[in-house]
């Protein structure tokens, strides 16, 4: 386990989130949009949508057949724009205009599981041991041992369990990285996988 975190930290040491976004606001936006969308077109999406609309105000205010339209190519446009307004209108009334910083608070927003709250609560305010259990997370967990369910909670409490709170949000953003480079769901490249000694997939497929 902690030859797997390690050598995933080693190789991609950067640890950035692949979502474009200035504020806290703005990544819990484009956090909603990613659902069942590449974080490539929702950049592509956000750059035009946030140079307009900018804070939850701004979003309580666009009509919400203007905001479909922006973001139409991210898919499930309608759910994500009402999703988004809802949100914006609870964040203004209820939290002052401020993305809230508990786990709580986040979830009392529609539109936000917990996976977006994880990222919100370790990427804006520091907080440690958040799992993101996107389907990367939850794709390699499964096939590195780590973790045997395809439930995000149940992943999100094994590796809870498993990776150092201080490491939990690298360790999920180089899975992201990883699960994109080399672990793809569709044709994984085990052979040139710098886990592949690690990996419980690799040793049962026998290759």
């Amino acid at each position: 386990m902690d030859k797997i975190v390690s050598l995933l930290l080693e190789h991609y040491p950067e640890g950035k989130c692949a979502l474009s976004y200035r504020t806290p606001f703005e990544l819990l936006v484009a956090s909603r949009l990613s659902a069942q969308c590449t974080d490539v077109r929702v950049n592509i999406v956000t750059e035009a949508l946030f140079a307009k609309y900018k804070t939850p105000q701004d979003f309580c205010d666009i009509p919400l057949e203007t905001l479909e339209r922006y973001i139409h190519s991210c898919g499930l446009f309608h759910t994500k724009a009402v999703d988004i307004k809802a949100m914006s209108e609870r964040i203004v009334s209820v939290y002052g205009g401020e993305v809230p910083s508990t786990m709580e608070d986040l979830l009392s927003l529609r539109g936000v599981g917990r996976k977006i709250a994880n990222l919100i609560m370790g990427e804006v305010y520091g907080e440690k041991g958040v799992i993101v259990a996107d389907t990367h997370c939850i794709r390699l967990a499964n096939r590195l041992g780590l973790a045997d369910s395809a439930n995000p909670s149940v992943v999100e409490k094994e590796l809870r369990k498993k990776i150092p709170p201080d490491k939990s949000l690298l360790f999920c953003h180089a899975l992201v990285s990883h699960g994109r480079q080399v672990c793809r769901a569709q044709c994984p490249g085990c052979a040139k996988c710098f886990l592949n000694g690690y990996c419980r997939y690799y040793k049962e497929a026998g290759k």
